[in-house]
């Protein structure tokens, strides 16, 4: 195997996805003729992004804790088979986090997450990596501890601020933001980051909140679009970069997003510019979006070039 180099430190889960016919009411049992079963977990799924645009084993490492039950030993042989470092993958006493999941005949969704052993993490090994990933699923100490780990030892970090409903206090954010090369938020997560940070005026366009975050962090901001795209806001330099997403047969968004964050990982350590990176990462986003399920459709490095021209 090549050595490492990222580390994804976050969450591993199972989702477990009933369709009804509407999302139950307080009191209310709803029948479903099945359930489907799948492996998920912001952390897990954009290590497989990360892996797969990479298309080399080896070079993804994941930290992240599991139960010591069957769930655990499924998600583990999951990542292993997408060629993922899974020995900083720990064992807990708590169970494998999981997703339940009603989604109704129009789609809507109720999710409620357990999340079992993702609570437990400890603090991550930063090791050789050259690039951290983090999301926001795991505590807020943990990942505190990872960004001062990564910063000490002179590693950049790209923080998906998601999900935005997360606790963190304004100290939290600027000490989160410390360590932070690069900042992905949709709309709602960067409300609530200039929010924490005092900057950007109240129902601001996301692009003017990425700004604003941006000059006041000093990190470099990538604001996704949905449909649209995203753009990167580099701090240092004061420019913005749009980039558009290819017209694609949507079927399923669910994944989308961590899909952008694991390939614009692999497309920096693979030695692209940041603005090419997220070109090739919007690509793969909207590939993902062909397929249904969050791994399941996650492009490969030939799909993604191919599809990017």
């Amino acid at each position: 195997m090549s050595q490492p180099e990222i580390l994804v430190f976050g969450s591993i889960n199972v989702d477990l996805v009933c369709r009804v016919g509407s999302i139950p009411k307080p009191g209310e049992t709803v029948l479903s003729p099945r359930y489907e079963q799948s492996f998920g977990g912001k952390g897990a799924n954009q290590a497989v992004a990360a892996a797969r645009a990479l298309g080399q084993s080896g070079r993804v490492r994941m930290s992240g804790a599991v139960g010591d039950d069957a769930l655990g030993g499924a998600v583990r042989d999951n990542l292993a088979n997408e060629g993922i470092d899974v020995t900083s993958v720990v064992t807990s006493s708590e169970p494998t986090g999981c997703a339940f999941i009603n989604v109704d005949e129009a789609g809507e969704n109720a999710i409620t997450v357990a999340s079992g052993a993702n609570a437990a993490l400890e603090s991550a090994s930063i090791g050789d990596a050259s690039l951290v990933v983090m999301q926001m699923e795991v505590p807020v100490k943990r990942n505190l501890e990872c960004v001062a780990a990564a910063k000490a030892a002179n590693v950049p970090v790209i923080l998906n601020f998601a999900p935005a409903t997360v606790a963190v206090s304004a100290e939290e954010m600027r000490g989160l933001l410390d360590g932070t090369r690069y900042l992905v938020v949709n709309e709602l997560e960067a409300e609530t980051v200039a929010g924490l940070l005092g900057c950007g005026k109240a129902g601001a366009p996301v692009e003017g909140l990425a700004e604003a975050i941006a000059a006041a962090a000093g990190v470099d901001v990538i604001a996704t679009l949905g449909g649209k795209g995203a753009m990167l806001l580099r701090a240092g330099e004061g420019a913005s970069h749009s980039v558009g997403a290819p017209k694609t047969n949507v079927v399923d968004t669910t994944g989308a997003g961590d899909t952008l964050v694991g390939a614009f990982a692999a497309f920096l350590t693979m030695g692209k510019s940041p603005e090419e990176a997220l070109r090739l990462a919007v690509t793969a986003a909207s590939l993902a979006c062909e397929g249904y399920g969050a791994q399941t459709a996650m492009p490969t490095q030939e799909k993604v070039l191919a599809a990017a021209g």
